[in-house]
């Protein structure tokens, strides 16, 4: 089984909930019966809207939305690029390796519901002063605690690509998916994991928590590379 992963561009003239509900309600189905299974979709629309202030938009024009999925073989993606080329207006796909370090396991939506909270999409690129071997080791063996200890995620997944599958495709290196609760979309103690049970902030714990995880990124990623998009996330 290969996972694959097409980042989308919806049309200009098509509203967000459109192209979602559309996606939602017609090329799901039409994805599944080409063969993808363990199918993912995440889409910026209107839910994610308290998070405006933790976009960043390195690439322009930005995109959309992610179709993810698993098929026994990439060599057979060639009717499920059209299908998702059908409803957008670029689409990019790349072959990933998936490393699930925190699975979502606290809030499971059903089948094709919307999953609880935001996922934080990251296109990650690797810094030319980086080799691969010492770029992943200090992402994955140093960065991935250090994310976990400091923010409230529930579900943490990483996609490191492997090669592109579309002619054009933007370069990235990596695909970051982050589950947070909805209370971090517009409060930095409640993503930086700093409100007690009783409800009340601790200040000094999120200037802390903020400040590791901001000299821990900056040691294998330039943030003026970085695409950061906030979305809902649907799984099948």
């Amino acid at each position: 089984m290969e996972k694959l992963m097409y980042v989308l561009w919806k049309p200009g003239d098509m509203a967000s909930e459109q192209f979602r509900d559309n996606f939602l309600q017609q090329v799901v189905a039409s994805l599944q019966q080409a063969g993808a299974s363990q199918l993912r979709f995440t889409v910026i629309d209107n839910a994610v809207t308290p998070a405006a202030r933790l976009f960043i938009r390195h690439t322009q024009p930005s995109p959309d939305a992610i179709a993810s999925f698993w098929l026994d073989s990439a060599i057979h993606r060639q009717a499920l690029e059209q299908i998702l080329r059908s409803c957008c207006s670029a689409c990019h796909g790349y072959l990933v390796t998936e490393s699930e370090a925190l699975r979502n396991q606290q809030h499971m939506a059903p089948k094709g519901q919307r999953t609880h909270g935001m996922n934080q999409v990251v296109f990650l690129r690797r810094p030319s002063r980086l080799d691969f071997q010492t770029w992943i080791d200090l992402w994955h063996n140093s960065h991935t605690q250090i994310a976990l200890e400091t923010q409230s995620t529930f579900g943490y997944r990483q996609n490191v690509v492997t090669r592109t599958l579309t002619a054009g495709a933007m370069p990235i290196d990596a695909i970051v998916e982050e589950n947070f609760p909805p209370e971090a979309m517009d409060s930095a103690h409640a993503f930086y994991k700093a409100i007690a049970a009783d409800g009340k902030k601790d200040h000094e714990l999120m200037k802390q928590h903020q400040t590791k995880m901001y000299q821990s990124v900056q040691r294998f990623l330039d943030f003026d590379q970085l695409d950061c998009l906030p979305m809902s996330e649907y799984n099948f």
